[in-house]
Parts: structure tokens; sequence; C-alpha cells
């Protein structure tokens, strides 16, 4: 059999099931890490519940997604997840799921794994979303999720400071309203209100246009330039702003 022969006959079973992201639909990449617990627990013990270390090391690796060569509006983590919104008219290898998905989550890897100096992974799925309503409620949701797992987590490590096993920890946290999570807090000294607003609502990044001087070598004038750069956002709005702050992104305005 001719190498052409095989390598059609092959080829089939590598792409039979290749399915591509329709064109006119919003594309989110949400990477999350694979064994992270571990990973900063064991293998690099970062502080908890929050390690700035380790935010720095996501924020490092989101702005290498967002220069890895697709169109990138908006970059979010928090935790030890990342999501990317893609301009909806990203073309990429076709828009293929399969090769998006592998893209992103080896680029995240190696970066990551570069940062910390050892092995680490990350997985990527792709939400295919129809409006911008939907891609709104999107990071609403994620940046609710933030919310959420800094109380809980702040309250949780509370908890284990106090003498509480992993177990006794989690079973009291799961009896615990908000309200009581919150006073469980202001009793070991912690305002949920004045900690950081990374901590609850996680980092946003996105590229914004800034005049920057320079010369004229020919008439040495000073002139201004147009430049993009990526601003790192550690104080993100939250609901209604946070909602319009995106619609902002997707519209072109840089977010003030």
């Amino acid at each position: 059999m001719k190498f052409d022969e095989l390598d059609a006959k092959m080829r089939v079973y590598e792409t039979a099931h290749d399915h591509c992201v329709l064109p006119g639909l919003y594309m989110i990449a949400r990477l999350d890490g694979r064994g992270f617990t571990r990973l900063t627990r064991d293998v690099h013990p970062f502080s908890a519940p929050f390690d700035q270390r380790f935010r720095d090391a996501m924020i490092l690796t989101v702005e290498h997604l967002i220069n890895c060569g697709l169109k990138v509006i908006y970059g979010y983590t928090q935790s030890d997840e990342i999501s990317l919104l893609f301009d909806v008219a990203e073309s990429a290898f076709n828009r293929k799921l399969r090769k998006l998905n592998s893209v992103l989550a080896g680029e995240a890897s190696a970066k990551f794994s570069l940062i910390l100096g050892t092995v680490a992974c990350f997985d990527c799925r792709i939400s295919q979303l129809p409006t911008i309503e939907i891609v709104v409620d999107y990071f609403r949701w994620r940046q609710e999720d933030a919310h959420r797992n800094a109380l809980n987590s702040h309250s949780y490590w509370c908890l284990r400071n106090d003498g509480k096993t992993a177990r006794q920890a989690t079973a009291q946290l799961e009896r615990l309203s908000v309200a009581d999570k919150n006073e469980l807090l202001f009793q070991h000294g912690i305002n949920f209100n004045h900690l950081p607003n990374w901590h609850k609502r996680g980092v946003g990044l996105y590229w914004e246009t800034y005049q920057k001087p320079g010369l004229n070598p020919l008439t040495g004038e000073t002139t201004e330039a147009m430049r993009k750069r990526i601003r790192q956002e550690l104080n993100l709005p939250m609901k209604d702003e946070y909602s319009q702050f995106i619609r902002d992104l997707l519209s072109g305005i840089n977010p003030s």
C-alpha cells in the first residue's frame, strides 16, 4: 500500500470524531488544575487559604495563554481555574474542539510547570455560547463561585487552626449558613468584606491601549504612539457592574 493510500486510510480514525464550533458562537475555554490540592499542599506548600505566589503563577499562566497566538478578549482566574473568552470570529484550527482543548491545556501545563519548577497539569473544555448575555452570565457564575470558595476556604482554615481535623471542619461547614460563616470569621478577627478583593472576586486580564511617548528621529519632535498591553485587574467590580465590565470588553471598550 502506498503512503498516500495508507495516510488517507488512517486519517479517518484520527478525524472521524472531529467537532467544530459553529460560526457566530462565542467560545470560552475553562482550564482547571489537575491534582492541584496535592501540588499546593505537599509538593509546593503554599500558604492557606490564599497565597500571593500561587496567584501570581496563575496570572503569568493566563498572560501566556493570551499571548499564545489566539485572539483572547478576556482572561479570568480564581483558585486553580482559568477562563478565556475568545473573539467571536476566532478561527484558529478551524475551530476544532480537540485542537483547542489540547493546545490550551498543553500551553497552560507547560507554562505553569516552568514557573513552579515541577510538573503541573491542566485540563481544558470549551463552552459554546450563543449570545453576549450568556457570556456575561458565564463570568458572573465564575465570580460567584470565587466568592463562595473564598468564604468557605477562610472558614475552613479557621476551624483547622482551631484544631479540627479536615473531616470535622468539612462536616461543620456543611451545617453553617452564609451568615454563620461570616460570624465564624468575625469571631476569629476576620471581616470578610475587608479581605483583598482578588480573594473574593478573582483576577481579570485584558488588553488595554495606552499612549507611549516617542521621538521622531528625523525631526527630533516628540510623538505619541498607541500601544497595547495586558492589564491585570485585582479589584474587579461585582454583580451588575461586573456584567457591564464584560459587555464593555465585548464591545471593544477599555473598562475604566
